[in-house]
């Protein structure tokens, strides 16, 4: 014998029935955990209609789930078994007063049963795109009325149920929408990486093919001015590739370490002059900027290279954050040593013209002096630090 609510199911339609499902999936709250959100509302709804048991119930394929059961220790029950699938066939309350006298229950397995149901009172948890999802319920195991305002409290509170899971499904949508523009991101970013690369592997050859031209005009003209000339063309562009070249080795998620950088620069640069000429980098750690690193980078090259040129055997390199938001970079060498009148503006040659510029793109004050022993060349420099917002790997 087919009970009165199975009945029911077979005059849904099978195509609104799956878009209900369809629905229930949708909100994804079958067998989540318990919520103290939703037992509070079973908790209240008991205690306003003065009844031992309060559910809210979610109708899946085969059984009704109870996301909270107030009164009851049960998780859920098959579905052909819960008066909630008959209940979700209506837009509105469905109450049984005496369920055992009710022809559209008096055969359901909770009413002739030993449990012994005789009172259901239950309102759909209504979507905004006309779906009923389940019940808030109410039962009892005797015989009651209840009236317009118990059925009005009923409504709010399901309204409520309905208002959690639209919060709930509004926040996943939105979680999963920023996981989304986070994946897209950081698949531009890793892109952009491999971009970047491409033109960094290319400029550095580029920078190495002019070097290699330029050396060998200088080679072809070693006797006169302008070969001189070609070859010191030649050493600066090679400086320009050693420092990408660096960069790209030492760029991290927070920028360039900048004092790790320089010592490898300063150790290339003890390779390209040769000789017995010792460069030590010292410093604290700091975070700079590519545009900072590459224009500080060049600085020391030239200031290490004329040291050493100019008959140094220690140079000092030391880099420290100060005061103001500033770093300051000193180089000191115990080479020859600068005049005391020395004015770079005045000056003729070209490593000098070279650093009182790149000084000006890092905006930075220039001084210039004796070694701490009095001895020597002592170049400062400070500048405000720049980190990168972006750094690419």
């Amino acid at each position: 014998m087919i009970s009165t609510v199975t009945q029911s199911f077979i005059g849904m339609p099978a195509d609104q029935e799956a878009r209900r499902l369809d629905a229930v999936r949708r909100y994804d709250i079958l067998d989540t955990p318990p919520d103290g959100a939703f037992d509070s509302v079973t908790a209240l709804a008991a205690r306003l209609l003065d009844v031992p048991i309060a559910i809210i119930s979610i109708v899946d394929t085969d059984r009704i789930w109870f996301k909270s059961h107030h009164g009851l220790d049960v998780e859920q029950i098959p579905r052909d078994a819960g008066l909630c699938a008959s209940a979700i066939l209506h837009d509105d309350a469905w109450v049984l007063t005496d369920a055992r006298f009710d022809p559209r229950a008096m055969t359901n397995p909770l009413v002739a049963s030993e449990f012994g149901l005789r009172f259901y009172a239950g309102v759909p948890l209504h979507t905004s795109d006309g779906h009923n999802l389940g019940t808030l319920c109410v039962l009892d195991k005797r015989p009651r009325g209840i009236n317009r305002d118990q059925i009005g409290h009923l409504s709010d509170l399901a309204s409520v149920v309905m208002d959690q899971l639209e919060l709930r499904l509004s926040a996943r949508r939105a979680s999963d929408t920023l996981s989304t523009a986070v994946a897209e991101k950081e698949a531009a970013l890793a892109h952009a990486d491999v971009m970047a690369q491409e033109v960094d592997h290319r400029v550095m050859n580029s920078l190495q093919l002019i070097t290699t031209m330029l050396e060998i005009q200088a080679e072809e003209n070693a006797d006169n001015v302008a070969g001189h000339e070609i070859g010191r063309a030649a050493g600066r562009v090679a400086a320009i590739a050693r420092v990408h070249q660096h960069i790209q080795l030492w760029e991290d998620y927070e920028g360039v370490q900048a004092v790790e950088y320089l010592d490898h620069l300063c150790e290339d640069i003890s390779d390209f002059v040769g000789g017995t000429g010792h460069v030590h980098v010292t410093g604290s750690p700091v975070y700079l900027s590519t545009d900072n690193l590459v224009s500080l980078g060049l600085v020391v090259n030239e200031l290490v290279i004329n040291a050493m040129k100019q008959g140094a055997h220690h140079v000092t390199v030391c880099l420290e954050p100060v005061e103001g938001g500033l770093c300051e970079l000193k180089v000191d060498d115990d080479g020859p040593g600068i005049a005391s009148n020395f004015d770079p503006a005045r000056s003729t040659g070209m490593g000098m013209k070279v650093v009182s510029s790149l000084a000006r793109r890092l905006r930075a004050t220039l001084s210039f002096g004796r070694g701490t022993d009095g001895k020597g060349a002592s170049i400062c420099l400070r500048f405000p630090i720049v980190r990168d917002a972006a750094p690419r790997r």
